[in-house]
């Protein structure tokens, strides 16, 4: 038994990098978000809105997946998604280091619960269940909200557009796609207070 949690100790301690693994995103107060807030506010995301949902959700399960999913950037680092818009070609590199990682996380607690970890993971990934494709929404959600929450002068022009990409992602369930609108609204509300043009973003992301 102490063993194993001599284990989890070293995974926690791993996992304690996700403290100053930092994001693009940007806090209320000017400073560069960690990957543990974005995980942290995400859960608590979760727990809000899970009464609201359309569809019964497996809340443990939903909560494990959310706070396993970047887990992996204690060990890949994060990789910013507008990155991996610029350059396709970075995604590949960020699947397989994060594949690496994850295992890695398996063979480390082999002896506990790696291998639920490792399902859970590409549960997440892979948008399996309808918990994995909740947890999947709230992962962009939060990303937008946490813009919205951010000094406008930290977006990048890339980011306005982005605004308006979340759909893919939310169209699956009522609650999670109103959820959407209302921090879709936020930020529009946000670029228009700041002088962007946003009908020619809308029509530059959904051309007719």
């Amino acid at each position: 038994m102490i063993k194993k949690i001599q284990t989890i100790i070293k995974v926690l301690k791993l996992a304690e990098r996700l403290k100053f693994e930092l994001r693009h995103s940007y806090t209320s107060n000017g400073r560069q978000e960690n990957v543990a807030e974005h995980t942290w506010r995400m859960a608590l995301m979760a727990v809000l809105i899970e009464p609201l949902l359309k569809q019964k959700v497996d809340t443990a399960r939903l909560l494990k997946m959310i706070i396993i999913h970047d887990l992996v950037e204690a060990e890949a680092k994060d990789v910013s998604a507008l990155d991996v818009l610029r350059n396709p070609e970075i995604k590949i590199l960020k699947i397989e280091r994060e594949r690496k990682a994850i295992e890695n996380l398996r063979a480390a607690l082999a002896e506990t619960n790696g291998q639920e970890i490792y399902e859970l993971f590409y549960e997440f990934e892979n948008k399996e269940t309808y918990e994995a494709k909740v947890a999947n929404a709230l992962d962009k959600l939060e990303v937008q909200l946490q813009h919205n929450d951010a000094d406008i002068s930290t977006w990048e022009e890339i980011e306005y557009d982005m605004c308006f990409m979340m759909s893919k992602h939310t169209e699956f369930d009522e609650t999670i796609q109103l959820l959407k609108a209302v921090i879709e609204e936020e930020a529009e509300l946000k670029m228009l207070a700041a002088g962007i043009d946003v009908e020619l973003v809308k029509t530059r992301v959904r051309p007719k």
